[in-house]
């Protein structure tokens, strides 16, 4: 696998040189004669010079050289002369090169009248102006000459979009008939020349050693030696694509997010994947010369491909940047900021690619009003058919937002007590205290309370010792003192909540006192040893001073009951 993809993506990297190179080449230089469409006259005359001048070249060079400054400026002339606005933008130009080099063989092919009989722009003047004279066809034809009232084009006088748009068709209908023998000089067999030639003098040497059939036949209206190289560049460039995409993955899964360098230069892999169908088009285009509808196929797949190609590195750059930041020392990995980071980065992938869709939709001639509309169809099935997903990920952003909690918190939530492990766009999952994993949904979770113990301060012990009702009055006093001495040390010595000690109140069986302190910091072990240290030396201070404790908590228990009773028939009465 490693041989043959270094071959295949050497094959590329001299493919795209040579595309760069000759495009640098066929930049047009210099001053070149301009279509005349001032009038119906001029911009037959135009198109006729253009074509025959473009037959010429050609059959010297034997091949369509586009990249020739001069084929260029030939080539030009002759679309200036046809109205391409009704075309789709990804096959305008192709398109009108098919129809011009069709309505050379029409032309070739009908009784044109005089040169002094078809209305030049002094005529048209004299007829009352552009307006009295839009449009002029040629007797006997359907193919009309008409004056352009809005656009890039205005006032000029061009091939109608009508006459576009049926020329390839009219010309099927009439290619049986002989050409012309009188009138502007025709370019016998051009169309053929055009839908057959090679792009390149080295493939037309070849070319030209082939047998007629080879050369001039045609197989769903392409010549037939160029359907193997099609289908052999076909399979190099999905081949080379699924390399581009398998070198992504292997590299990706070996370079972390901390190698910022490393990791953002994986994202070239999918770029390239993404310009393997637009090179496919170009050497198709210009090399092997697709025409007319295999060439339209060939567009139309290879654009929608790479939009697609373009989709795919829209995320795969929104998930390297946005790994990228959660990287840094600042933020947590698993934290809920860095999921809010994950989500805001898919999200904003998202917009960027539908707006991506609707405007290569657009270039690839789909209405506007289409695709908007079946954007809002789409967008409303997907609302209806995932509402709990939707209300899920809202929810989570929510929580984002709020961050009542992040990972690693302990929370308690609906009897659930236990440690945040991960939140994902629909649930949370809670490692409870028994080792058990719950997984609750955001959802449920935003549209509730939850308590957040990892965040509090310190850690409250609110709790009673009960002395029996016939201990003297001093030793209770004095079993008062000693709750008090011992309730101090720098871990509840807060100025602004100070522990608190009082005789609470005279039950039936046992005095009452009550004792409340703040631990901090909020260590539940470190809490429990404390409380322990503190309950052993008020035992051993008690023992000391011959303080005893009520006998145990049944009897107290009971007092409670008690007291909660007579409550209650005090209540009904």
């Amino acid at each position: 696998m490693t041989i043959l993809s270094a071959r295949i993506l050497a094959f590329w990297f001299v493919i795209c040189f040579m595309l760069c190179a000759q495009a640098a080449i066929a930049q047009p230089t210099g001053r070149f004669k301009v279509a005349d469409t001032s009038s119906p006259r001029d911009t037959l005359r135009s198109f006729i010079e253009a074509a025959n001048e473009s037959h010429e070249l050609i059959q010297k060079t034997r091949f369509v050289d586009r990249n020739s400054r001069e084929a260029h400026a030939i080539r030009m002339r002759l679309l200036d002369c046809i109205d391409v606005s009704e075309l789709p933008t990804f096959a305008r130009s192709n398109r009108a090169s098919d129809v011009a080099a069709a309505l050379k063989e029409i032309l070739d092919r009908v009784e044109l009248p005089p040169w002094d009989e078809i209305p030049d722009a002094t005529e048209i003047q004299a007829a009352g102006g552009y307006e009295k004279l839009s449009r002029w066809r040629i007797p006997d034809t359907r193919i009309t000459i008409q004056w352009v009232q809005e656009g890039p084009r205005k006032h000029e006088y061009l091939f109608s979009t009508g006459t576009v748009e049926r020329a390839i068709a009219y010309y099927k209908d009439i290619r049986d008939r002989p050409y012309r023998t009188g009138g502007p000089r025709t370019s016998p067999g051009l169309y053929d020349w055009y839908a057959s030639a090679p792009g390149s003098s080295a493939l037309g040497a070849i070319v030209e050693q082939l047998p007629q059939s080879m050369r001039f036949g045609r197989t769903l209206g392409l010549a037939n030696w160029k359907w193997p190289s099609v289908l052999v560049l076909l399979v190099i460039a999905t081949a080379t694509m699924w390399v581009f995409y398998s070198l992504q993955l292997s590299v990706s899964r070996r370079v972390t997010p901390q190698n910022r360098l490393k990791y953002g230069l994986t994202l070239l892999f999918p770029i390239a994947a993404m310009l393997v169908p637009l090179a496919f088009l170009r050497i198709s285009e210009g090399y092997l010369t697709i025409r007319n509808t295999p060439l339209y196929v060939i567009s139309f797949g290879s654009n929608l491909v790479a939009i697609i190609g373009a989709v795919v590195v829209i995320f795969a750059a929104s998930t390297r940047i946005a790994e990228s930041i959660i990287a840094s020392p600042e933020i947590r990995t698993h934290g809920l900021s860095a999921q809010f980071i994950r989500i805001s980065s898919t999200l904003g992938a998202i917009l960027l690619a539908a707006m991506l869709l609707v405007t290569g939709g657009q270039y690839l001639g789909i209405p506007i009003a289409t695709l908007l509309a079946s954007a809002g169809i789409g967008g409303i099935a997907v609302a209806l058919g995932a509402q709990d997903t939707l209300r899920s990920v809202f929810a989570t952003i929510t929580l984002m937002a709020d961050e009542p909690f992040r990972v690693g918190d302990k929370i308690k939530f609906k009897g659930y007590e236990g440690v945040v492990e991960d939140m994902g766009l629909k649930s949370t999952d809670l490692r409870l205290q028994d080792g058990h994993l719950v997984f609750i949904p955001n959802q449920e979770i935003a549209g509730h309370g939850v308590e957040n113990i990892s965040r509090r301060k310190f850690i409250r012990r609110f709790t009673e010792i009960h002395i029996p009702l016939d201990v003297p009055y001093e030793k209770v006093e004095r079993a008062i003192a000693i709750i008090r001495e011992k309730l101090t040390g720098e871990e509840i010595a807060d100025a602004e909540s100070p522990p608190r000690c009082f005789f609470h109140e005279l039950g039936p069986s046992a005095f009452s006192i009550r004792f409340i302190y703040w631990y901090s910091p909020p260590d539940m072990w470190a809490f429990q040893e404390f409380g322990e240290r503190v309950n052993l030396e008020i035992f051993r201070a008690f023992e000391a001073e011959s303080i005893p404790f009520a006998e145990g908590p049944t009897e107290i228990q009971g007092a409670l009951k008690l007291n909660v009773d007579r409550g209650r028939s005090q209540h009904q009465e």
